[in-house]
């Protein structure tokens, strides 16, 4: 992760928590048992455990890893939670909205405290999914953040001038990031030039949908977008690891020097390509070739993947078990670099850094991606989320003999 300053939290007019809160007896990865000291949404002392006093409520984290929280930088929440209904996926408003909060709380559980979800609009549904998302935003201020990527069908063309102009309303509604399928579009590389130009326009990051199969057009994509500020992130580019490796070697040094993030999905394909596959970027050729590459989750238990967990520690795991990073580095595409490429500052468990944490039961960060079944979540500064699971064993000789593991709320955990 590379060196940064202490930042303020990041701000959406929530009201900030002004008490403050003790961690006590928290694991780090460096293997020290620390007290953590939180106010006013930042960390504001990290101490040997036993040092630090507390100003008002304390949390108990005996036997928890505690981590930078990591963060969600590809959802679907407007289809999120659809793949049990009968018939094809309802666009109600109402529903929309009831389907972004579930899914934002259910990925708030699993540690992801800011979420960046990708909306379709056009067609049909209009504006009606981002309305909805927006409002659904609204109602989780305080619990996690939640931004919005406005993805129109089309672009170019006749059939894209209402798509054109629904994007632009899309901003002002108050969608942070354009976005899109320019494979889907007639005219992919017109598709990404008005991308670009909406984005220019209102000083907004582009984060695009394809799947790099066709390395020519990716590399007019990252030729396009060099320098584009506040940046560019493609993604899930399962096809890039479908092409010869030399192919793909020369799409992603292009990337790399056009600054060009990626955002895989370890647990497979979105639907925002219009079809399901289970393919995931080449993230150790990419990062090799000094892409920064962050991962996220995609598919919610929709269409797309009926059975998605949208969990920033599985993405993780899947990323250390089968691609060949290490813990840390798996960790960090889904924190360190999620938080970048979504345009949040960085955290670390330092003083003068946002509070935004995640403890997991476990000492080492390779256990907790392994089985983080219990896990405390906080969000400026406060406890938002808890999950706590009991493992029992019947009583033999041999479990007791064994001191076999069992997994269970530490004695005082509950703030007062």
């Amino acid at each position: 992760m590379p060196d940064s300053q202490p930042q303020p939290p990041h701000r959406d007019g929530a009201a900030e928590e002004t008490a403050s809160l003790l961690l006590c007896g928290a694991r780090l990865t460096d293997g020290r048992t620390v007290d953590v000291r939180l106010g006013r949404g930042r960390i504001e002392a990290v101490g040997t455990a036993g040092s630090l006093a507390a100003h008002s409520s304390r949390v108990d984290l005996s036997g928890y890893l505690l981590l930078p929280a990591p963060a969600e930088p590809h959802a679907h929440s407007d289809t999120a939670l659809a793949a049990d209904g009968d018939g094809p996926v309802s666009y109600d408003l109402t529903d929309v909205q009831r389907r972004t909060t579930e899914a934002a709380l259910l990925q708030l559980g699993h540690g992801a405290t800011a979420l960046r979800s990708h909306v379709r609009i056009g067609d049909v549904q209009g504006l009606g999914p981002m309305e909805a998302v927006l409002q659904a935003r609204r109602s989780l201020r305080g619990l996690a953040d939640l931004s919005a990527v406005a993805v129109p069908r089309l672009l170019t063309g006749v059939a894209g001038a209402d798509g054109l102009a629904m994007l632009r309303d899309a901003v002002k509604m108050g969608a942070s990031v354009v976005g899109g399928c320019p494979d889907l579009d007639p005219d992919p590389t017109g598709y990404v030039e008005a991308v670009l130009d909406v984005a220019a326009e209102h000083g907004c990051p582009v984060d695009l949908h394809t799947d790099g199969l066709d390395p020519a057009k990716l590399s007019r994509l990252a030729a396009m977008a060099g320098g584009l500020r506040p940046g560019v992130t493609v993604g899930p580019l399962g096809g890039l690891g479908r092409v010869p490796r030399e192919v793909a070697v020369r799409s992603a040094e292009a990337l790399a020097a056009a600054g060009v993030r990626v955002g895989c999905l370890p647990q497979g394909d979105c639907g925002g390509l219009g079809r399901r596959g289970n393919t995931t970027a080449p993230v150790r050729l990419l990062r090799a070739a000094g892409v920064r590459v962050a991962a996220g989750s995609g598919a919610l238990r929709d269409p797309a993947n009926p059975v998605g967990r949208g969990d920033p520690l599985e993405a993780a795991y899947l990323l250390a078990s089968q691609h060949g990073l290490d813990p840390a580095q798996a960790y960090d595409t889904v924190c360190g670099e999620a938080r970048a490429a979504m345009g949040l500052p960085e955290v670390r468990v330092e003083a003068g850094f946002p509070a935004e944490l995640l403890a997991v039961r476990g000492d080492r960060l390779a256990g907790a991606l392994s089985l983080a079944y219990s896990r405390i979540v906080v969000h400026r500064g406060r406890v938002v989320a808890r999950t706590s699971a009991v493992r029992e064993y019947c009583d033999s000789a041999a479990a007791v003999a064994l001191d076999l593991p069992r997994q269970g709320r530490a004695k005082g955990t509950e703030p007062s």
